[in-house]
């Protein structure tokens, strides 16, 4: 695969990820102007191309509301996380095509081009592809079509970490959202080790683009599975964040907000630790406890 991690990580130093606009803040009464900053969100189009048969086809398979930068390991982590690419080697390479024609600079068109081995079967991936920055299934063509196939349950292979560490990594992941403190705008999707320390952060206007930007780094440099780190949301866990962790190998998820029913149902299927509510010295433990090394 032609692609380097580096040139992917680059892209969040070169493209404009906020905006300045000039505001009115009302403050008991009292109304000023002032300048102010909001997250960029702007369409990125993921093209895919494959070998079928002797031709090669192209299509669009995926319509995303997201915040530019680390566009190619969102591609990447997208079609991983679909089931599309099982492996790195399954990638020969990713571009951005086009002209420069997002509103800032950045392209807002990536083409993914597999290599001549990986197979697609297009009618059994069942969507319509297109999402919102805040809903990543909505094209589902039924639940049925949810779960990707293939994926078994996490192994209890001793992955553990102490309560007192869940509690300090939110203000970790606070400490290094350089556009959230700008914004206010972003989520945020991290790994950590069962340390505590942090290894690796995105973010995102969506929940499941910026999962899919960590994810897809961790896979364009051949990490997964991650079966011995935990992913921590800013946000709430949705079923389709579990299902992207779970993919990728990920036995516990820690969110700041509340997980979905499906989500639990998820995460008791597959054997995934879910923890929310995750605020200062308290959290919920949904499932998986055992991986919570200091509570009964």
């Amino acid at each position: 695969m032609r692609l380097s991690i580096a040139a992917t990580n680059k892209q969040s130093d070169e493209i404009a990820q906020s905006v300045p606009i000039q505001i009115s803040r009302v403050d008991r009464g009292q109304t000023s102007e002032v300048l102010d900053h909001v997250a960029l969100e702007e369409p990125l189009e993921i093209r895919l191309d494959w070998l079928d048969g002797v031709e090669r086809q192209r299509k669009s398979v995926s319509i995303t509301m997201r915040t530019p930068g680390n566009d190619n390991e969102l591609a990447a982590g997208f079609l991983f996380s679909e089931g599309v690419v099982r492996l790195p080697t399954d990638i020969d390479d990713i571009v951005g095509c086009g002209s420069n024609n997002g509103a800032h600079g950045g392209q807002n068109i990536v083409k993914v081009r597999l290599a001549d081995h990986a197979k697609v079967e297009w009618p059994k991936l069942q969507r319509h592809f297109y999402a919102t920055s805040s809903c990543g299934v909505c094209g589902k063509a039924s639940l049925d079509a949810l779960e990707v196939p293939g994926i078994c349950a996490i192994a209890d292979d001793g992955f553990q970490i102490d309560s007192n560490l869940i509690c300090t990594l939110q203000d970790k992941l606070r400490a290094r959202q350089s556009v959230f403190d700008q914004t206010g705008g972003l989520h945020a999707a991290a790994l950590f080790n069962a340390a505590g320390e942090l290894l690796a952060l995105r973010e995102d206007v969506g929940r499941h683009n910026a999962v899919d930007k960590l994810l897809g780094a961790q896979f364009l440099a051949g990490r997964t599975p991650l079966s011995n780190q935990l992913l921590f949301l800013s946000g709430r866990a949705s079923f389709e964040l579990v299902q992207k962790a779970l993919v990728a190998g990920v036995p516990m998820i820690v969110a700041v907000g509340a997980p979905s029913s499906l989500a639990v149902e998820l995460a008791k299927r597959f054997n995934i630790s879910l923890v929310g509510f995750a605020r200062g010295e308290r959290f919920n433990m949904y499932h998986g406890a055992a991986r919570i090394s200091d509570i009964d």
